[in-house]
């Protein structure tokens, strides 16, 4: 497939995409299953970052959730009066209170997590493998323990107890969270009486643009001189450092790169739940963001996403299926235990059927040409 072929039926999926709710309320499904779908984008966001450091550069990194984290609380500070209520200072330089808007936010969450993504990395060039998994999940546990003590002696986090009251995410001075108000539409001769677009509508399509962007700029990574840098470095490091590239700079670049999309998917999910807290980002967490890129396929950004949608709506779908199955026992099982089985079962079969993921790259693992036929 060409790449203009690449490029045409991704687009058609970002508008089929972009209709889906529109689907859902005409078939009065209530807004159950747009939220379910606004949260599984976050999470492809959260993928695409790591398949950054992960697909890509070959770096196994188990504390990806301290970058969701670190943007999740940095717009829970910028918009929330947490800050107000515990410093005078802020009191009194913003009387109305901190109401960033998303463009102030998102490239500060951006930056931010890439600061953290190389501080995370510069101790770590040396390591490989299993040692940087170790370093790596020790980082994301700081972070939480971190989130979990900065209340004493100064309230920065608020502790266990996270942060609410947060300000919905702003566009032009309108908060998503509103509903809007259409009216009386008439189409293809039918009428809908009231119709009105919900919040998590509007906060869906806020999160599938930032997926086509990030999809686009992973897209334009993999095939620049970057991308193909970074994958020389996952297939052998020393073979890259002796061919000239400069491997200490491209791996603290893919902690970095990687970071942004954490941070950004960070801050808007503390806008969409308007509350975080340290038990949003558990190393739990950060396994299923790993899982998502393996399973779906690591570097291939199509399977990438798929593995992200179907193990992010998986545990939710569950939900309508494990009450029943649990009644089939005579409720000797309980609900969200039963559910967790169910997804680790279907992790177990997905890598036993496809071991190199759902829909991995067609160009790893390609068998030699075979003598006389082209390469």
């Amino acid at each position: 497939m060409s790449n203009a072929q690449r490029m045409t039926a991704f687009g058609v999926c970002a508008v089929l995409a972009m209709a889906l709710p529109l689907f859902v309320q005409v078939m009065d499904m209530g807004n159950g299953p747009i939220r379910i779908m606004a949260v599984a984008l976050l999470y492809v966001l959260l993928a695409l970052g790591l398949n950054v450091v992960v697909g890509y550069a070959g770096l196994l990194d188990l504390g990806y959730v301290a970058f969701y984290a670190v943007g999740a609380y940095m717009f829970a500070l910028l918009a929330s009066p947490h800050l107000m209520e515990n410093f005078a200072s802020f009191a009194t330089a913003f009387p109305d209170g901190l109401h960033s808007p998303l463009w102030v936010v998102l490239p500060m969450a951006a930056a931010l997590a890439a600061l953290a993504g190389v501080l995370l990395g510069a101790p770590t060039l040396k390591l490989r493998g299993d040692y940087l998994a170790i370093v790596t999940l020790g980082f994301g546990e700081i972070i939480r323990v971190f989130l979990n003590n900065l209340e004493h002696p100064v309230n920065i986090t608020n502790g266990p107890r996270g942060i609410g009251t947060i300000d919905p995410v702003t566009l032009f001075g309108y908060p998503l969270s509103s509903r809007i108000e259409l009216g009386d539409i008439s189409l293809f001769g039918k009428t809908w009486e009231s119709v009105s677009i919900p919040g998590v509508t509007q906060y869906y399509w806020l999160f599938l643009v930032l997926v086509v962007v990030s999809v686009l700029i992973c897209w334009r990574l993999e095939n620049s001189r970057i991308g193909r840098a970074w994958m020389a470095i996952r297939e052998d490091e020393i073979a890259a450092k002796a061919m000239g590239l400069n491997t200490r700079n491209l791996k603290l670049l893919a902690f970095g790169m990687g970071a942004t999309f954490g941070g950004v998917a960070g801050a808007m999910f503390a806008g969409f739940q308007g509350f975080v807290s340290p038990e949003s980002f558990s190393l739990q967490e950060s396994i299923m963001i790993v899982a998502m890129v393996v399973l779906g396929g690591m570097g291939h950004l199509p399977g990438v996403i798929l593995g992200a949608l179907l193990l992010a709506a998986l545990p939710e779908v569950l939900r309508y299926v494990a009450g029943d199955i649990q009644n089939l026992t005579g409720g000797r099982i309980d609900a969200s235990i039963l559910r967790q089985m169910l997804i680790a079962l279907a992790m177990i079969t997905i890598m036993l059927v496809r071991p190199r993921g759902l829909w991995p790259s067609p160009e790893h693992g390609k068998a030699a040409p075979v003598k006389g036929e082209a390469a």
